[in-house]
């Protein structure tokens, strides 16, 4: 008997030790400046059990040089009112049949950290389904109107598939917090972007980030707030939000607009912007995808690819939607499944991953202060860091364009890095349609 205790008790110690230790984490969140993100719309992998069709995937993402997975809402979907949208909870604390299970989440967590990749959810604080059971358990933890006392959807918008939440009850609020500590602390997940940030008071925020940070102990977790509000920083702790004016910029440049104005616009961003927070830049996301792919609000594949070129440089916080890695060409209704082709492409798929090996590679094209040389048609942003130095030179229109070489470049021998390849500057460089090149200064011609 003596004997078999002592066998028990060998069990569990060597149990007990497989455990993940509190003190070392296995992943480690990056540096916000270093965060190269990838977007997953669940219904793009598979119309049921898309968390394992994702987790399937892990090795063709995680090869674009991605360290952070977000994944769109998975929670269940509200049916009153309801148009399908994972925006419209019915549950903070579940998982949509279709999407999965939790065990199924966790896998795919712990598959991204196998692959150094951390994993943030999508999370909708600004309102619920209209069957959540918080609406009629506590229906004054929801906005009414001030004449009817009828619980209202969220204005200004026409989201008539949901109901908004009031942040005047301080009960609602511990409640939601509670609902996102879940997730970080039972379920191993890195952090949130939240949606609809700029819709709810940056003192929630402050208060449920303050939580979550405690709630993760010594693992660093990434908040990403769907927003551009200053305060999204300054009072509400969040790593990074959105450059939604430098994608309005994006699209007018491509379409005629100055190439300068790009300029002025990251300067806009980031004149304010507190330091180590960064913008969140993108050629596409979920919303805009519903409407149009970047091969086609930007001309062809060509002008979507010099178009991401001219979004990360400049500044980093670089983010892929799936399926623009694959080029693909129509817009996709996030609502219902959407089949993607992964083998579409490959071409564009490889230019994405040497664009991003690039991103990783060079601190300096992510991180450094740009210098920027004003042109009606190429972009031209100089990225200084220590002895390093980059010359991004992007052509954003279809057609062939001349542009000046900048001073101190003139008979500058430079490494070309997507083709990896020498070239030697004079005083112009001669562009095709749409083209890019991303330089580096080796040395000055003799």
């Amino acid at each position: 008997m003596m004997k078999k205790l002592f066998l028990l008790a060998g069990v569990v110690l060597a149990l007990a030790s497989c455990k993940p230790s509190q003190e070392q984490p296995q992943f480690d969140m990056p540096d916000v400046a270093d965060v190269a993100m990838y977007q997953v719309n669940p219904r793009v992998f598979a119309p049921e059990q898309s968390l394992n069709a994702v987790a399937a995937r892990i090795d063709s993402i995680k090869a674009l040089g991605v360290n952070v997975m977000w994944v769109m809402p998975i929670y269940p979907i509200g049916i009153e009112k309801g148009k399908n949208s994972p925006y419209c909870i019915s549950d903070y604390k579940a998982i949509a049949p279709e999407f999965g299970t939790i065990d199924d989440l966790k896998r795919l967590v712990g598959v991204c950290h196998d692959h150094g990749m951390g994993l943030i959810l999508d999370w909708v604080a600004n309102h619920t389904a209209w069957d959540h059971p918080w609406l009629k358990a506590h229906p004054d933890w929801y906005t009414h109107d001030e004449q009817t006392d009828t619980i209202i959807h969220p204005r200004p918008w026409d989201w008539y598939d949901v109901a908004d939440l009031n942040y005047d009850n301080k009960q609602m609020r511990l409640a939601m917090i509670d609902a996102m500590k879940f997730w970080i602390a039972d379920v191993g997940i890195d952090g949130f972007r939240c949606d609809v940030a700029d819709g709810v008071p940056a003192d929630f925020w402050n208060e449920a980030i303050s939580a979550l940070r405690q709630a993760a102990g010594k693992r660093r977790i990434l908040m990403l707030a769907e927003g551009k509000r200053l305060d999204n920083f300054t009072q509400g702790g969040f790593d990074m939000n959105y450059g939604w004016d430098y994608k309005d910029s994006l699209v007018k440049v491509f379409q005629g607009a100055p190439a300068a104005n790009l300029i002025k616009a990251d300067k806009a961003e980031y004149d304010s912007l507190p330091q180590g927070k960064v913008k969140l830049r993108f050629t596409t996301n979920h919303d805009h995808a519903t409407e149009t792919e970047p091969c086609i609000q930007f001309g062809n594949d060509r002008g979507a690819m010099a178009a991401f070129v001219a979004s990360i440089f400049p500044h980093g916080g670089a983010l892929i939607y799936g399926s623009q890695e694959v080029g693909y060409p129509e817009p996709i209704n996030f609502f219902k499944y959407v089949p993607v082709d992964w083998t579409a492409k490959p071409e564009i798929y490889a230019e994405y991953v040497k664009l991003m090996q690039i991103y990783n590679e060079h601190p300096a094209l992510r991180k450094a202060t740009p210098t920027a040389f004003a042109h009606q048609d190429v972009l031209l942003v100089e990225k200084r860091l220590d002895a390093d130095r980059y010359l991004v030179v992007v052509n954003v229109r279809n057609a062939r364009k001349t542009v000046d070489v900048p001073q101190g470049w003139v008979n500058s021998e430079t490494e070309d890095l997507m083709e990896g390849k020498l070239l030697t500057l004079g005083k112009t460089i001669e562009l095709q349609p749409y083209e890019y090149l991303i330089l580096n200064k080796t040395g000055e011609v003799k």
